[in-house]
């Protein structure tokens, strides 16, 4: 057998033709539509922008990869499923990778130097990284808008072995991080992401991030509205206080107790008589003002009373919102923050941002930057690119496979590089729509 027969493979035939394949096919690459996405991050200039915030301490004799081309390889191969820093093994030669990466003559960098790069992060550099990540949220609006709903809400992240800060959480029974991530309710837009210990965060803790968070919005936006928005988890005294304070409205989930459930015991019984008279799901709401020792002043507590099949379902929030519109609090606003589980769902899901599996606690925080990086271009890309497409509300895991999933032949050329897609994708008037979105 000669070389080029030891690579064959033949497989059942159809209609007395033989089905041979081998590996001769030239330059090929599976992810083309990455060129799109390459093509939509160049409007928001975020890999730029946090390559300009690290501080490159490497002696630039040695230097093969800048930071900026790494970030890039790092951040594209998560895009596109790739989320160990291993897969840069396989990909460094990938000729669609070295296209977006901008490197073209020699191959890109291997796991080690992904490695050694993530692990290179200082915990300057991951401050001002996190400062970057709320200058390009807010650099995402043309215009100041009236008000933004920041989203709060946290998710566990299971870790393996000797790992710095992770902690055993009995409510979800295992050892892990509890990172926060923060979004901006009404588009979706990723504000920041901050990896945290696998506990419960403290008010305290809440505080301090909302502090650094607010003041950079309100630097470049002075008179826009904000809502703070979450679970019972970030409903504590020092929020409270820390809102009231600077002017900030809240809307958070409020652990009943028994206090509180004998104010609301009027409405809970009322609720129950109503589904026994009327036999269909009874949901009514009251309200009143609740302070316990721990509070410094009285708050306003919103109590929604269901009966249904299933018996009882008593639920707390507390607001300073002065809408007299108890439902609509209840319902529209607070309910309103379910949309973040999708949020997180793609982030940690479809991204796959639960691979902190570094020893050092900063190298895993950066790694949750590259993550995040990740989302904010492709949820750019969708809102932007795909708007008037089949695709405007696809997740990004659909997106992945019907967009960026692309196989084509890459030329060299004197001239030019020809990108040969397939001639029997099924979504030729649909890319062709997205380029136009994409360049335009």
């Amino acid at each position: 057998m000669t070389q080029d027969t030891k690579q064959m493979m033949i497989f059942k035939g159809i209609f007395n033709k033989k089905v041979v394949a081998d590996f001769n096919g030239g330059e090929l690459s599976s992810d083309a539509g990455l060129l799109l996405i390459r093509e939509s991050e160049s409007q928001t200039g975020i890999i730029s922008c946090i390559a300009d915030v690290l501080d490159d301490k490497r002696h630039p004799g040695y230097v093969k990869h800048e930071f900026e081309q790494l970030l890039r390889q790092r951040v594209y191969q998560i895009a596109s499923g790739y989320e160990d820093a291993n897969d840069s093994n396989e990909l460094r030669h990938d000729p669609i990778f070295k296209i977006v990466c901008n490197k073209l003559n020699s191959p890109l960098a291997s796991q080690p130097t992904i490695s050694r790069f993530e692990n290179s992060i200082s915990r300057k550099d991951l401050y001002r990284i996190a400062q970057a990540f709320v200058d390009i949220f807010i650099s995402s609006y043309k215009k100041s808008p009236k008000g933004i709903i920041l989203d709060l809400d946290d998710t566990a992240d299971p870790t393996h072995g000797n790992q710095q800060l992770t902690l055993f959480n009995a409510f979800y029974g295992s050892y892990c991080f509890m990172p926060m991530h923060i979004y901006e309710g009404k588009s979706g837009k990723l504000v920041t992401t901050i990896l945290r210990a696998g506990k419960r965060p403290s008010g305290k803790e809440i505080v301090m991030i909302l502090k650094r968070i607010v003041k950079r919005i309100r630097e470049r936006w002075p008179g826009v509205g904000i809502i703070i928005r979450g679970d019972s988890h970030y409903g504590c005294p020092e929020v409270y206080d820390f809102c009231n304070e600077h002017n900030l409205k809240f809307v958070l989930g409020l652990t009943g107790h028994a206090p509180m459930f004998k104010k609301a015991q009027k409405t809970i019984d009322k609720a129950k008589e109503l589904y026994f008279k009327n036999k269909k799901p009874i949901k009514i709401f009251t309200e009143f003002y609740y302070k316990t020792n721990s509070w410094s002043s009285t708050q306003r507590v919103i109590c929604k009373a269901e009966y249904n099949d299933k018996g009882q379902n008593v639920r707390f929030i507390v607001t300073n919102l002065k809408n007299n519109n108890r439902r609509m609090i209840y319902q529209t606003i607070y309910c309103g923050r379910g949309a973040m589980e999708l949020m997180i769902k793609e982030h940690k899901n479809h991204l796959r941002s639960d691979k902190t599996s570094c020893s050092s606690f900063k190298a895993n925080q950066f790694r949750l930057f590259l993550h995040s990086i990740a989302y904010v271009i492709l949820h750019n890309f969708r809102e932007t690119c795909l708007r008037n497409t089949q695709f405007a509300k696809a997740q990004f895991d659909t997106i992945r496979l019907k967009i960026l999933k692309l196989g084509a032949r890459v030329i060299y050329i004197s001239t030019k590089i020809k990108v040969h897609l397939p001639t029997s994708c099924p979504y030729q008037e649909e890319l062709y729509r997205i380029w136009q979105a994409c360049v335009t």
